[in-house]
C-alpha cells in the first residue's frame, strides 16, 4: 500500500517533487515509511521509465518529474517551482564538432516569473 500511495503521489498529484517531499506527503496520509523507502521506489520507477530524475544545483538534491517527454526547465527562484518548457520554445544553435553525438539535452533556466500586469 506505501509504494501505491508513493505511485499515485508522483505519477498523478506531484510537480517535480524532491524524495522528502514525497515521504511527507505520504507520511501525511498516514502510511509511515522510511526516507529509504521513498528512495527505492523512486528509483525504480525512474528504471522502468515512468519517471525521470533530476538533478539540479540549485536545489543541491534530486526532483523527480513524471513528464518524461523530452522538456527543459525553469526554475522560479522566488517561489522555488519548476516549470515544464517546451523545446521548440528555444532556439539552439549548436556548433559541436561532428564526433559528438548528443542523445539527449537538459537544460534548466533559471530566474524569476514575472506576471505581466
Amino acid at each position: 500500500m506505501q509504494r501505491i500511495s508513493i505511485c499515485q503521489y508522483v505519477l498523478c498529484e506531484a510537480d517535480h517533487p524532491t524524495a522528502e517531499v514525497v515521504k511527507e506527503w505520504v507520511d501525511s496520509r498516514s502510511f509511515k515509511m522510511s526516507l529509504a523507502t521513498v528512495y527505492n521506489t523512486l528509483n525504480i520507477l525512474v528504471s522502468a521509465g515512468l519517471l525521470r530524475e533530476f538533478k539540479f544545483s540549485c536545489l543541491g538534491k534530486s526532483v523527480y518529474d513524471s513528464n518524461i517527454i523530452d522538456h527543459y526547465h525553469f526554475f522560479d527562484e522566488k517561489s522555488g517551482k519548476f516549470h515544464d518548457i517546451d523545446p521548440s520554445l528555444l532556439s539552439l544553435n549548436s556548433k559541436l564538432p561532428p564526433e559528438f553525438q548528443v542523445n539527449k539535452t537538459d537544460i534548466l533556466l533559471t530566474g524569476n516569473l514575472v506576471l505581466e500586469t
